[in-house]
C-alpha cells in the first residue's frame, strides 16, 4: 500500500509541477490571494461540508476527526478549474490546474494523528490598464502553503477532541510595468513578500446514536488569530520593448521593512443527521475575520474595504446499498451540496460574494475500503456592477482515499 501511495504522489507531483498558478482571478490581488478550500474532494462535493467524519476518511478541516479513524488513511487530491471572467462589454476565459492536498492519517489506540500539505492561498492575475497617455500591466503570482500536524483523542465512543498546528510558508510576487507615450523607456517594479509563521486550530466532533438507526453529528472548529512574518523586497528597473521581448536594465533592489500579517480568526459550527452507510444530511456555518491587507507598491487602493465574512454550507450523500454484491453502482457514494460565502472583500461599494453547487461520486476500488472520489462544482464569484468582474467557474476535482492497517484500534467497553 505504501509503495502504491508513493507512486501516486509522484504522479500528482508531476501534475503539480505544471500547475504553477492555481488561480487567474483578479480578486487574488487583494490580501494574500484567493483562500483555497481546506478539505478533501469528498467534502467539496458536499458543498464544502466538514461536519461528517468516519473511520475510513480523513477530515482535513476538523482535527477531531482523526479520533474517529480506524485505519491508516492516505489522501491526495487535485483539480482543474475553467473560468469565464466577464465585465460590462468584455469577457475572457482561463484554465488552471492545482494539487489541492496531500495527507496521511494514522490511528493509534484512542489517539489519531495526521500530517500533510495544503495550499492555503493562491495569487495569479493579469490586469491591463490602458490610459490616454500610456498603459500599465499588473501581474501577480505565488501564494501560501501549509504543512500541518494534527492530533486527536477519542474521549469516548461519541466524543473526540483535536488540535492542529500549521506551518505557513510561501511567497507572493506583484509585478507592474508602466509605459508612457513619448517616453522611450518604461519602468518595471516587482514587490515580493516571503511569508512564514505558525498558527493553530482546535476541533470537537460528537456523534451519538438515535432511535430508528439514525445518528446525530455535531462539530465545532475554532482558529484563533495568528501573526506571521512577511519579509519583503522591491526591485525597480527600466524596460525597453523590442521585437525579442523586454530588455530590463538599471535594476536596483531594496530590502523593505518586514511586517506582520494577521491571519484572521475563524469559528465553524456544524450539525447533521443520517443513517450510517446509507445517507447523511448536514449544515454548517462559519464566521471569520477580515482578510489581511498587504501593501503593494506603497500605493493605497481606493474604494476597498476588508470586512468580516460568513459562510453557509449544506450537503450530504446517499448510498443505495453499501454492501451490495450484485451491483457496483449500488455501492457508489452519491454526494451533493451547496454553499454561499460573504468573503468580506468590498470593492467600489459592492460585496464580493461567492456561491457554488456541487455533486460527486465515491467509487470503491479494491477491497480495503479505498475510494476514487470525483467532484464537480459550478460557482460564481463577484459581480459586473460598478465596473467589476464576475467569474463563473467549473471545477472538476479528483482524489484518492487509500486505507491500510498499521495498528489495531482500541475498542470501547
Amino acid at each position: 500500500m505504501i509503495k502504491r501511495f508513493i507512486v501516486i504522489v509522484a504522479l500528482f507531483s508531476a501534475f503539480w509541477a505544471k500547475a504553477q498558478e492555481n488561480t487567474s482571478s483578479p480578486y487574488s490581488y487583494y490580501g494574500v490571494g484567493i483562500t483555497n478550500f481546506k478539505g478533501t474532494v469528498e467534502n467539496r462535493a458536499m458543498g464544502g461540508l466538514s461536519t461528517f467524519s468516519d473511520s475510513i476518511h480523513m477530515n482535513l478541516t476538523n482535527p477531531a476527526g482523526y479520533g474517529k479513524l480506524a485505519r491508516t488513511t492516505y489522501v491526495v487530491g487535485a483539480s482543474v478549474e475553467s473560468t469565464k471572467q466577464e465585465t460590462q462589454g468584455a469577457e475572457d476565459r482561463t484554465k488552471n490546474v492545482s494539487l489541492d492536498y496531500l495527507g496521511l492519517g494514522v490511528p493509534v489506540g484512542r489517539f489519531g494523528f495526521g500530517v500533510g500539505l495544503i495550499p492555503y492561498s493562491s495569487v495569479g492575475y493579469r490586469i491591463y490598464d490602458i490610459e490616454e497617455n500610456g498603459a500599465s500591466r499588473l501581474r501577480g503570482r505565488g501564494g501560501m502553503n501549509k504543512v500541518f500536524l494534527s492530533a486527536a483523542y477519542a474521549i469516548s465512543r461519541d466524543l473526540s477532541i483535536g488540535v492542529n498546528a500549521d506551518y505557513n510558508f510561501g511567497n507572493i510576487q506583484h509585478r507592474r510595468t508602466v509605459v508612457r507615450e513619448g517616453i522611450q523607456y518604461g519602468t518595471r517594479d516587482i514587490d515580493r513578500s516571503d511569508i512564514s509563521g505558525f498558527n493553530f486550530n482546535f476541533g470537537l466532533d460528537y456523534q451519538t446514536k438515535l432511535k430508528n438507526g439514525l445518528k446525530l453529528h455535531a462539530s465545532a472548529v475554532y482558529t484563533p488569530e495568528a501573526d506571521i512574518t512577511s519579509e519583503s523586497y522591491r526591485e525597480i528597473g527600466n524596460v525597453l520593448f523590442t521585437a525579442n521581448g523586454e530588455n530590463i536594465f538599471n535594476v536596483k533592489t531594496f530590502d523593505m521593512e518586514s511586517q506582520d500579517i494577521t491571519l484572521p480568526s475563524k469559528a465553524t459550527f456544524g450539525l447533521g443527521i443520517g443513517r450510517p452507510n446509507k445517507w447523511f444530511l448536514g449544515g454548517e456555518y462559519s464566521a471569520f475575520g477580515s482578510i489581511p491587507e498587504i501593501s503593494v507598491f506603497n500605493t493605497p487602493v481606493n474604494d476597498v474595504e476588508y470586512n468580516d465574512g460568513n459562510a453557509y454550507r449544506l450537503g450530504g450523500y446517499i448510498v443505495p446499498e453499501y454492501s451490495s454484491l450484485t451491483s457496483y453502482f449500488k455501492r457508489v457514494v452519491y454526494r451533493f451540496g451547496g454553499r454561499f460565502e460573504e468573503t468580506g472583500l468590498q470593492l467600489n461599494g459592492e460585496s464580493i460574494d461567492e456561491f457554488g453547487i456541487s455533486f460527486g461520486l465515491g467509487l470503491p476500488i479494491g477491497g480495503d475500503f479505498s475510494n476514487l472520489n470525483l467532484g464537480l462544482e459550478y460557482g460564481q464569484r463577484g459581480t459586473t456592477n460598478s465596473g467589476l468582474i464576475q467569474e463563473n467557474f467549473f471545477k472538476l476535482s479528483i482524489g484518492l482515499s487509500l486505507n491500510d492497517q498499521w495498528f489495531v484500534k482500541r475498542k470501547f467497553n
